[in-house]
């Protein structure tokens, strides 16, 4: 048996990331914590990694693994009702398995804010995950959620910025969706 790469070793032709690509986790941490979001739950994603490694460290946040992505949402409204502000991290296979749980934020009026890194776009090698990647914002926007997209690593921080602000400020669903490229492509 042959070793194979690491998911997340980027297409032998793709550039190396600049740093500002390499600095929106950060900022991006930066954001939420400024935002008091003081809660993640995740299911393990490379995309999230630094994210996730920033909330598991702080010892000031609360970061949950789940099992299944659903588990977030009821997490999030739970952390709601106890007074604290969450951010649910999936990728966006993960969010298939969330659609009915999302009633559950629509009826209660709870905010909600989603970070879904995507896969199924740009330089994905896995073809299973192109179906879900093609529902990801049509589900959602169904669902009463609303959606916004980035694709630059300098546009990170201020979309989620604002999209924390709507889904706390006015008990919005709001999902921030991370484009791909973003990620870089991973190879198999």
């Amino acid at each position: 048996m042959t070793d194979a790469p690491p998911l997340d070793t980027p297409a032998p032709d793709a550039p190396a990331p600049s740093v500002e690509i390499a600095a929106w986790p950060a900022q991006l941490y930066a954001t939420l914590k400024t935002a008091g979001v003081r809660h993640a739950s995740y299911v393990p994603d490379a995309g999230h990694a630094e994210l996730i490694r920033r909330f598991e460290e702080d010892p000031e946040a609360a970061a949950v693994m789940l099992s299944t992505e659903e588990e977030g949402i009821a997490l999030a409204c739970g952390a709601w009702l106890g007074g604290m502000r969450s951010a649910v991290l999936m990728q966006s296979s993960g969010v298939g398995n969330c659609i009915n749980m999302l009633s559950l934020p629509a009826q209660a009026r709870m905010p909600l804010l989603m970070l879904v890194t995507m896969r199924g776009e740009w330089g994905e090698f896995n073809p299973w995950q192109v179906p879900m990647s093609r529902a990801v914002q049509p589900s959602l926007e169904a669902m009463g959620v609303s959606v916004v997209r980035v694709e630059e690593a300098g546009e990170v921080a201020p979309t989620v910025a604002q999209a924390a602000a709507m889904a706390f400020g006015g008990d919005q669903r709001i999902a921030v969706l991370l484009g791909q490229r973003l990620l870089g492509a991973k190879k198999w």
